[in-house]
């Protein structure tokens, strides 16, 4: 317990440099980055990798690094288990038998990039070249690199495989783009080099965290120990959250809301502060576009009728938000649950939130909710856009799935969507799918809900390529060609999201394995040289630098550069292209009233409906299914589907686990430890029972992302993928936006396993 403690919320000095000696008989260290690739997406932590004879024998965090500040979590620490992994892939696969039968036989790099260049452009040819789709997940820093080669045959197709709705972040920005025009984020003094001891910056008062679980996940770009070092320098907590998380426990205010009720919640807060006239009247009256609007529209959500809904008393939804509107600086977090909590209402759960942040006045403000904008103006590799206006006819931007059916893919959303993209595999339209490219992404396992519907739909394709470090369910039932990548040890790459400029830096070689960004750059090449003119990946990066004034060599050297970080930035016209004052959007204001979505048809306020399944929604199915479900539960020894075959994490969450109230469990006759079924009307699922009362005795809480490395790989077993994976009750399909998705409030029924 001491060196948990020690690794998440210590103190580390910034002072000094390692004691690095060779004294231990190591005989380098190479300071990199943990980034994807073993990691998780984090907000890219400070790593010294220790390397004797080409193998890396320890990782420890960078007290140098002023991300992490040396601090590192069990993925980074068991990294070289990941690395010298017996089970990793080293060589490229052919398949030589059916798919599934797990028959491969090893080719070599040119062998497979002939094969994949050739069936790419006969597919292109014949068919367009719209119908070869390019499937990523989150990890891997491969976003950019995977867009440019889909762009590079001509596709516009690279989408989030099989997430509905873009459910990863995606809908809170579509809220939040065309009300401010930027993202923002929670300021932890992140984007100084000097951190806590900078002059501008200021503790918030109070952070609300919505939706999320930050010391465990570390998402969005933001280490979760920020959040504890703001704790320390006077912050409190309010957490909005159905689960009694260790944040949660520690909170000034806990919110214990029904499952897929935010939006709700989130009306219920507007409501109190905007009658009790709690709002920055001069930000709003200043800065603020269709308050009287939205005033107007939160009279229907009062706190006595908010209860109701979600279960929280009327009395705590007024002193959370009293406590949020009355001290400035405060910030607030929100999280992936946001998106998964209510597929239909996402977006304008996301418009509320963003609003709550507006009328309080916490917007780029020391301490409060800061724009965010890429380091020197650097846009590559991270974001899509790499190539798009250069490589692509506007024919074949208009062949990108989604963009006829939702508007909202005309402003700035360049991903395909996942449900037109399903869909068209299922049957053949608007048009055959005909390839698939798969890279930092395990779809069979970890994103696709519904996800028997998703295998089948991936059967139909005909031609698919696979890009891990292990074989994978996917990789084992679907793949054509499987090929070798590296970690975040094994690759050269920057890392250029909001807080700096920093380097992933390859330490060791593994075999013939190659890292993301070479396999892309030599197979560009082969697809479209003119879209990949560069010899070496240390070209490509070095193109990708040049705002900074830096070479990648010199970055490397350095480590991380941090551009000058200004506050108030829409007062400075800091964020418009004419550099007036104000914020990207059409009226110049922060939009409470949304322009662009009453252009298009939608509702240009927040507003609440119930989920698709609720006890209130479907009343007769809740009969039968009497529990809440929410998954995607994340372990910290786990990134999503990552990790299960590594022994010091596996060892730490040995199963997979579903939470229920030991009251519940009573009831049912379950004890704990036991193993259950876990059913919705859309199938079931096997795991291990945990009694806790951290949950309501109405609701289940289950992990997400499970499958057994140790278990048989070829087909009918998959790896045990469709034992105990919770994406079997889940359900697909996306809200009215384009964006949105239903993982966080289904209805379910939990029984012992036979």
């Amino acid at each position: 317990m001491k060196l948990v403690v020690k690794l998440f919320l210590g103190d580390i000095s910034l002072k000094g440099d390692s004691k690095l000696t060779e004294s231990s008989g190591v005989t380098k260290v190479v300071r990199g980055l943990c980034w994807g690739g073993g990691g998780c997406e984090g907000p890219g932590c400070g790593i010294l990798i220790h390397v004797k004879e080409g193998k890396v024998v320890k990782v420890e965090g960078d007290s140098n690094c002023p991300v992490n500040q040396g601090r590192l979590c069990s993925k980074g620490l068991a990294l070289p288990q990941l690395v010298h992994h017996p089970a990793r892939l080293k060589r490229p696969l052919l398949r030589v038998g059916e798919r599934g039968e797990g028959k491969w036989k090893e080719i070599s790099w040119d062998e497979a990039y002939d094969i994949i260049a050739k069936k790419f452009k006969e597919i292109a040819e014949k068919y367009g070249p719209w119908t070869i789709v390019f499937a990523q997940g989150t990890g891997r820093d491969i976003m950019g690199w995977i867009s440019r080669l889909a762009y590079s045959i001509g596709s516009p197709n690279w989408f989030f495989a099989f997430l509905p709705g873009q459910s990863c972040y995606i809908p809170r920005v579509a809220a939040i783009l065309n009300m401010i025009g930027a993202t923002v984020e929670l300021d932890a003094s992140q984007y100084f080099p000097d951190r806590y001891d900078n002059p501008e910056w200021r503790p918030p008062k109070y952070i609300v965290i919505w939706g999320k679980n930050p010391v465990h996940t570390h998402p969005d770009d933001f280490f979760g120990a920020w959040i504890t070092d703001c704790m320390r320098r006077g912050s409190k907590l309010i957490v909005v959250d159905p689960r009694l998380t260790w944040l949660a426990s520690r909170a000034e205010v806990w919110l214990q809301l029904r499952p897929g009720t935010d939006g709700a919640l989130a009306l219920g807060w507007l409501n109190v502060i905007i009658n009790e006239e709690l709002y920055d009247k001069e930000f709003v009256e200043q800065w603020c576009y269709g308050f009287d609007k939205l005033k107007e529209r939160v009279q229907k959500w009062p706190p006595e009728k908010v209860e109701q809904i979600t279960w929280v008393p009327a009395e705590k939804i007024r002193q959370a938000a009293r406590l949020f509107a009355t001290n400035k600086p405060s910030a607030l977090q929100w999280g992936v649950g946001i998106d998964h909590c209510n597929r239909d209402w996402s977006v304008q759960t996301a418009m509320a939130l963003v609003a709550l942040m507006a009328i309080t006045g916490n917007i780029d403000n020391p301490g409060g909710n800061v724009i965010q904008v890429t380091p020197f103006g650097i846009y590559q590799p991270w974001f899509g856009a790499w190539g798009y206006d250069e490589l692509l006819t506007k024919e074949q931007k208009a062949m990108r799935a989604g963009v006829k059916e939702y508007p909202l893919y005309q402003f700035g959303f360049l991903t395909g969507s996942t449900e037109i993209i399903e869909n068209a595999m299922l049957t053949g339209k608007p048009y055959p799918i005909k390839a698939m490219w798969i890279q930092g992404n395990n779809p069979l396992t970890c994103m696709s809900a519904n996800l028997k519907k998703a295998y089948e739909a991936m059967k139909n394709v005909e031609f698919i390529v696979v890009v891990d470090l292990f074989m994978t369910p996917t990789a084992m039932a679907l793949a054509d060609i499987v090929l070798p990548v590296g970690s975040t040890c094994e690759r050269d790459s920057v890392r250029c999201v909001f807080q700096n400029v920093s380097a992933v830096v390859k330490a060791v070689q593994i075999e013939d394995v190659k890292s993301d960004q070479e396999v892309v750059l030599e197979l560009g090449k082969r697809l479209n040289p003119k879209a990949w003119p560069w010899n070496s990946v240390e070209e490509m990066l070095d193109e990708i630098l040049k705002p900074a004034g830096l070479t990648f060599k010199e970055l490397k050297e350095k480590g991380y550069v941090y551009p000058k970080f200004e506050y108030y930035k829409y007062k400075k016209g800091l964020l418009r292209r004419d550099r007036k004052p104000g914020f990207v959007t059409p009226t110049g204001k922060i939009e409470l009233y949304v322009t662009r979505f009453e252009k298009w048809g939608y509702d240009p306020l927040p507003d609440y409906g119930e989920p698709p399944e609720s006890p209130i929604s479907t009343p007769e199915l809740y009969k039968e299914y009497p529990l809440i479900l929410t998954s995607g539960a994340r372990s910290t020894a786990f990134f999503h589907s990552e990790h299960r075959q590594i022994p010091w994490l596996r060892e730490i969450n040995p199963d997979p686990i579903i939470e229920i109230h030991p009251e519940t469990a009573r009831q049912l006759g379950i004890s704990d430890g036991e193993w259950v079924w876990v059913e919705s009307v859309r199938g079931r699922c096997k795991m291990r029972a945990k009694l806790t009362k951290a949950v309501h005795p109405k609701v289940v809480h289950a992990q997400h992302g499970w499958w057994f490395p140790e278990k048989p790989g070829p087909a009918p077993s998959l790896f045990g993928v469709f034992e105990s994976n919770i994406n079997l009750l889940t359900e697909d399909g996306c809200g009215p936006y384009g964006f949105g998705a239903q993982f966080r409030a289904l209805l379910c029924k939990v029984y012992k396993a036979e």
